[in-house]
């Protein structure tokens, strides 16, 4: 700003800088049609705020809010935003921002074969989300004690930096199995015959699940369920058993005839949560490594069409529907909510662990 107090332009805001102006107003750092520099930044207590270089305002942390969760910024109300600089928004792991990193490790495996591998589908910068589950349903004691292993499964970003952290994160947490592909839509399917390799030959289990970074599961639920459900053949899920390929070019699901020439899809299991048996996961690791294994890029409805395969190979498939795995939101009594956000799945683990009932938290 000039020292003359004439007006100056930035941007197309006309700025004026008269000694009088600011003399009126010099308990109040904002003056209506007169542009300002503000300063927002994350202290070890709380925010700070500076307006143009003067300390203006201080506030703590909202209740159960950790600095690792700011990743965003938004400035809302009466102002015109000229330009606006950021830095330090993390998009992995900052150590010194948390203490108990120890306790978010993935344990050691010992057993010779696992009573589940779950696998979640991630993508590199959905870092706030995979601390959620690390702080929250991956704490079961199933999980904890190597009973159930769980697994993120993400491939590469565009982003250079963005692999960079993700590099870091997984040598932090041992959580994480890379995919040697940038991650797309199209290619989900790869990640689900990478959970039955995972579950078969690398950590052997006897159930395998697939969920989704943004679901909540009741580990400790799905496996007193399993205790009831055959050891082979088996599909277990909410199932779909009367569906069709979605012919709209619009749709985010569409499906050409070529890709699928016919009118209904075998009987699927919705991808947010679905477990499978060993069986059937070493069928389609063999179908994979003999590249007879027809890809589909819905990889919850490619999962049905392997399954349907197996069955047409003469063994006996058993397909265990169970309405409480929600694929869009969350209702009372539920073993796998969808659509949680961090901040939901945070939520849902506080009131299981207090209340010992499975409610909701919208």
């Amino acid at each position: 700003m000039e020292e003359n107090g004439n007006a100056s332009s930035v941007g197309n805001v006309s700025v004026n800088v008269s000694q009088e102006i600011a003399h009126e107003r010099a308990n109040f750092p904002f003056v209506e049609g007169n542009a300002f520099t503000a300063t927002l930044w994350v202290g070890l207590e709380g925010f700070h705020m500076t307006v143009n270089g003067r300390h203006e305002t201080s506030f703590v942390y909202r209740e159960k809010l950790e600095p690792w969760l700011v990743s965003g910024v938004k400035v809302t109300g009466g102002v015109d935003i000229l330009s606006a600089l950021a830095r330090g928004l993390p998009v992995s792991e900052n150590n010194d921002l948390v203490v108990d990193v120890e306790h978010l490790k993935a344990p050691l495996v010992t057993r010779k074969r696992l009573v589940m591998l779950i696998g979640i589908f991630s993508t590199g910068n959905n870092f706030e989300r995979r601390m959620a589950l690390r702080r929250s349903w991956m704490q079961y004691e199933a999980a904890r004690s190597g009973d159930v292993a769980v697994r993120f499964f993400i491939g590469l970003h565009k982003n250079s930096q963005v692999n960079l952290e993700l590099w870091k994160e997984a040598l932090v947490y041992g959580d994480i199995q890379l995919m040697p592909f940038v991650d797309y839509y199209s290619l989900i399917s790869l990640k689900t015959i990478a959970i039955c390799i995972m579950g078969t030959k690398i950590l052997p289990a006897k159930y395998i699940m697939k969920t989704d970074d943004d679901a909540f599961v009741r580990i400790d639920q799905v496996l007193t369920s399993l205790k009831e459900k055959p050891t082979n053949g088996l599909l277990y899920g909410r199932i779909s058993f009367d569906s069709s390929p979605h012919r709209d070019r619009d749709s985010k699901w569409y499906i050409s005839n070529e890709e699928w020439p016919h009118d209904a899809y075998p009987p699927w299991a919705h991808g947010p949560g679905y477990i499978i048996s060993r069986d059937i996961a070493k069928f389609i690791v063999r179908g994979h490594q003999e590249r007879d294994l027809k890809l589909f890029k819905l990889e919850d409805v490619a999962m049905g069409i392997w399954i349907e395969r197996f069955k047409n190979s003469g063994q006996e498939v058993h397909y265990m529907t169970d309405e409480r795995f929600y694929n869009a939101g969350c209702e009372t009594d539920y073993i796998l909510a969808h659509y949680q956000s961090p901040r939901l799945v945070l939520c849902l683990w506080e009131k299981l662990q207090k209340e010992h009932q499975p409610a909701c938290c919208e």
